[in-house]
């Protein structure tokens, strides 16, 4: 019995502590993989987040010295420093002589090209230094209360439009009205029926070949008056179509900023005049 107990002992395994060692190894390893994949950096955030730390907490270094009473402080005097002044834009980039030499050029053109007309007294041309202005009369172009043209304005607008469509300028389309309220289904103020009879003309000028992205159409109801709105002739006057021929797409915006709205209706030197009287 005693030999057949040494043999049993002889058999037994006496390495079963490696198994452990290895299992304790291989959790090990595991541990320092995640912890260097959790320190890992990424680059791009931490650089973003580095900005903007740096950003939140830097503030201008105050000075050590005290201000004295009747000096301005050197720290007001460096951020002062540091301010950027700017520079007034020049939006038009010509000189106003050299507009002021090409409008008198096309208003000499357009007063050729119409002058049948400005005899008979159904156009008046005027120049300015930034624009050329053709006016008309509503009563040759439309109908009391009305925004669709009639017959006899088509000659009219069609020997305009045969100058407008050679030349490179934008143009607005202006149309005013007087004083006089209108309310009905089609036009609920002189808002709508001045704007209407503005879009009837650029209408037109496109029909006869004006390139329509140089056009604009504007109206200005009784806002824009020429004459006083007290008489029949004032009244007469202020209803009306301009063609406003620009030097440049900005002419009419800086001319207002510098000199003021009234400009517009004063600032012209008449090149023709006459404008037929008659009712609205």
């Amino acid at each position: 019995m005693q030999k057949r107990k040494a043999i049993l002992d002889d058999s037994e395994n006496t390495e079963r502590w490696m198994v452990s060692y290895a299992d304790f190894v291989t959790l090990l390893f595991a541990f320092f993989v995640v912890m260097y994949a959790i320190s890992s950096i990424n680059e791009g955030k931490y650089r973003v987040l580095t900005d903007t730390m740096n950003a939140a907490f830097k503030v201008v270094p105050k000075s050590t010295e005290p201000i004295q009473i009747g000096q301005k402080s050197k720290v007001l005097s460096e951020h002062k420093s540091r301010v950027i002044i700017a520079k007034p834009i020049n939006v038009l980039p010509k000189s106003v002589r050299t507009y002021e030499h090409e409008m008198k050029q096309i208003a000499e053109t357009v007063s050729k090209a119409v002058d049948p007309l400005i005899k008979k007294g159904l156009i008046n041309v005027t120049q300015n230094k930034l624009w050329v202005e053709i006016e008309m009369n509503t009563n040759i172009l439309f109908a009391s209360a009305d925004s669709e043209l009639e017959e006899e304005a088509y000659p009219a607008l069609r020997a305009l439009a045969e100058v407008l469509k050679t030349l490179p300028n934008s143009i607005d389309v202006e149309g005013h009205t007087d004083n006089v309220p209108i309310s009905n289904e089609q036009f609920p103020s002189n808002w709508e029926l001045s704007a209407a009879r503005a879009a009837s003309v650029v209408h037109l000028f496109t029909r006869y070949g004006v390139e329509p992205r140089r056009l604009s159409s504007i109206g200005y109801a009784e806002y824009r008056p020429k004459a006083t709105n007290k008489t029949v002739k004032g009244r007469l006057s202020n209803r009306r179509v301009k063609v406003v021929i620009l030097a440049d797409k900005n002419a009419r915006r800086v001319a207002e900023i510098d000199r003021g709205v009234s400009t517009i209706e004063k600032g012209a030197t008449p090149v023709s005049k006459g404008l037929k009287e008659g009712a609205l």
